[in-house]
C-alpha cells in the first residue's frame, strides 16, 4: 500500500486512478492539484481527493506515488515544477499516450532523479472528460504499456507493475521508440482520420443533410472524432513523424482500393475486403496471440 498519492491533472484519468486507488485499498491518502482550482474543489466534492494543493509541488510534498495525467506537451514543465521534491524512493509515472518525448522530458527535467520515473500508458479512454466522469472502473481489464529507459530504477519498475496488476490491468513493455510505432499505427492514426472524416463531412453543403441520415457504423466510425482537441492536438504533433509514415501506409491501400474500384475490378476489390474482413474478424483485442500484429521493436 502507499501512504500518499499526490495526484498532478484530477480529470478523468487522473480521477478514474485515484478512485480505482481507493477502491482496490492500495492508498491511504490522495492530495491532488489541478491547473483550474474549480476542478479541484470538484475533485474533493466528489471524493476523488482528500486534499486539495494549491501546487503541484505541494502535490508531491509527502507523496511515495505521484501520478502525472496532464497533456503530454506540459510534462516537462510539471516535473520541472515538482523536481525538489521527488526523491529516488518515489514512483513517479504519467498516463500519457507518447512515450519517448515523455522519456526525454523526464531525463531533462529530474536528471539524475529520473530513476524514479516509470514512464506508463493506460490504453483506455473515454470521449468525455472531466472529473465529473471519473470513474474506478475505466482502468479494469485493460492494457498498460510501460516503457522503461536506462535510467528507470528497477525497484520503480517493479512497483509500477505490480501496481497495475492489483488494478486488474495486463502490463506490458515496450521501448519508447517502439510504444510510438505501434501506437501510431492502431491509435494515432485511427484517430486523425476520424477528425479529417468529420471535417470532410462539415465542409460540403449538404453535410448536416448527410448526418441526418446517419447510423450505427457512422456512429461507431466517428465515435473517437469526439475526443479532446488540444490532447489529440499535442498527440498528434509529439508523435507526427510516425503518424505521418503511417498515413502514407493507410494512403497506399485507399489508393489500391480506388484503382479496382475505377478499373470496375470486382475481384481485386474482394479479395481486399475479404483480407480486411478477415483480420478484423479474427483480431482480439489485447490479449496476447491474437491474429493482429506484433508491435514493432525499435
Amino acid at each position: 500500500m502507499f501512504k500518499q498519492l499526490g495526484l498532478i491533472g484530477c480529470g478523468l484519468m487522473g480521477g478514474s486512478f485515484a478512485l480505482a486507488m481507493k477502491q482496490a485499498g492500495l492508498v491511504r491518502r490522495v492530495v491532488g492539484y489541478s491547473k483550474s482550482p474549480s476542478t479541484t474543489e470538484r475533485a474533493c466534492e466528489l471524493g476523488v481527493i482528500d486534499v486539495a494543493a494549491p501546487s503541484a509541488l505541494l502535490a508531491v510534498a509527502g507523496a511515495d506515488l505521484v501520478l502525472l495525467a496532464v497533456p503530454v506537451a506540459a510534462t516537462e514543465t510539471t516535473l520541472k515544477s515538482i523536481k525538489h521534491l521527488v526523491t529516488r524512493d518515489m514512483l513517479v509515472m504519467d498516463v500519457g499516450s507518447t512515450k519517448a518525448d515523455v522519456a526525454q522530458a523526464a531525463r531533462r527535467a529530474l536528471g539524475s532523479m529520473a530513476s524514479a520515473f516509470v514512464p506508463a500508458h493506460p490504453v483506455t479512454g473515454r470521449e468525455v472528460s472531466g472529473v465529473e466522469f471519473a470513474d474506478a472502473s475505466l482502468y479494469r481489464g485493460c492494457q498498460v504499456v510501460l516503457t522503461p529507459t536506462e535510467h528507470t530504477g528497477d525497484t520503480q519498475l517493479r512497483k509500477a507493475e505490480q501496481l497495475w496488476e492489483a488494478l486488474g490491468c495486463q502490463v506490458r513493455q515496450m521501448s519508447p521508440q517502439a510504444h510510438d510505432q505501434a501506437f501510431a499505427a492502431v491509435s494515432h492514426l485511427p484517430h486523425l482520420l476520424a477528425f479529417a472524416f468529420m471535417q470532410s463531412i462539415a465542409g460540403q453543403p449538404e453535410g448536416d443533410a448527410f448526418l441526418a441520415l446517419a447510423g450505427p457504423g457512422f456512429r461507431d466510425f466517428t465515435r473517437i472524432a469526439a475526443g479532446e482537441p488540444k490532447m489529440w492536438r499535442d498527440i498528434l504533433l509529439t508523435n507526427r513523424e510516425q503518424v505521418l509514415e503511417q498515413s502514407q501506409l493507410f494512403q497506399q491501400a485507399l489508393h489500391a482500393f480506388e484503382q479496382a474500384m475505377r478499373a470496375g475490378d470486382a475481384q481485386a476489390l474482394e479479395d481486399m475486403l475479404t483480407l480486411a474482413s478477415g483480420m478484423r474478424t479474427h483480431w482480439r483485442m489485447g490479449v496476447e496471440g491474437a491474429t493482429s500484429p506484433t508491435p514493432p521493436q525499435s
